[in-house]
């Protein structure tokens, strides 16, 4: 890997203590949207800002979109700007563990073509450590918002995967639990089900039990396995509404495995035409 894209305790603390960084804290709860930012205020990575998965790392949703529509680049520079960030540090996102939302904000770093990095076990890795956190709101001085050019190549869209249905590729990779994927439940979403022909992969699939990633070697025969032969190019990354995909993608590049494309708008905007087609295991 030209750049490394995962950091350690250890490491992130180095980072801190150059003033080579700026860590972000993505925690974020589907159910309840406003605990995340209230955990972060409780108690943090010390300097690190505080990323909202609706307002921050996501557009409106509209009539046509899932339900975590990209951001718009001035949006998202603005935001960058507005806590301290510039291309000269390196940014350091992290949850409270699996780095589920924060590979979200890793995706939308490396979308507009700047550095950044998951914390390895994220803030759980950071305190199983030792290491302090601390409380309240942290603010820097803003910086210039910096122009960002979205790089279309690493992301595909509805159209493009309706219009291949049928013929092997892309082939869609799920990263949504098991049960949902099979269409048994669906909490979130008003269909349930799965995209014709895609395979499941639950992103907690890339982790070890303490919540950090398996080792390159792990998740790079795991994915060769799914890929079958395949191309990584021809991989297209879903779940509910673009978040979680994020974090099978991070595994691949992990591994090595580079090129696959996220699909944005994944299960919540594919449902918004009751025309398209689904599946269901059962």
């Amino acid at each position: 890997m030209a750049k490394k894209i995962l950091v350690s305790a250890a490491e992130l603390e180095a980072l801190l203590g150059a003033d080579r960084c700026i860590p972000v804290d993505c925690r974020f709860e589907f159910s309840n949207a406003d605990k995340g930012r209230a955990d972060w205020r409780a108690g943090h990575i010390p300097g690190a800002a505080y990323a909202h998965l609706d307002e921050d790392l996501s557009s409106p949703i509209t009539e046509q979109s899932g339900r975590h529509p990209l951001p718009e680049p001035t949006r998202f520079a603005a935001y960058l700007a507005s806590i301290g960030w510039s291309p000269a540090k390196l940014l350091v996102a992290y949850d409270e563990g699996s780095n589920a939302v924060a590979s979200r904000l890793w995706w939308l770093m490396r979308y507009f073509g700047q550095p950044s990095a998951l914390l390895d076990g994220g803030l759980a890795a950071w305190v199983a450590s030792g290491r302090p956190l601390e409380q309240g709101e942290t603010t820097r001085p803003a910086t210039p918002a910096v122009e960002l050019q979205p790089d279309a190549s690493i992301k595909i869209d509805t159209a493009t995967i309706l219009k291949k249905l049928g013929t092997g590729e892309p082939l869609v990779l799920d990263a949504r639990a098991s049960e949902r994927f099979r269409g048994e439940v669906e909490p979130l979403d008003t269909r349930a089900g799965h995209i014709p022909a895609s395979i499941n992969r639950p992103f907690g699939s890339n982790l070890q039990m303490n919540g950090r990633f398996k080792s390159r070697e792990v998740l790079r025969e795991e994915f060769l396995e799914l890929l079958a032969g395949r191309d990584p190019r021809t991989l297209a990354h879903s779940c509910g509404s673009g978040v979680t995909a994020c974090h099978n993608q991070f595994a691949m590049e992990l591994a090595g495995l580079e090129g696959s494309r996220l699909y944005p708008g994944s299960w919540s905007e594919w449902i918004r035409d009751p025309a398209r087609p689904i599946e269901t295991d059962g």
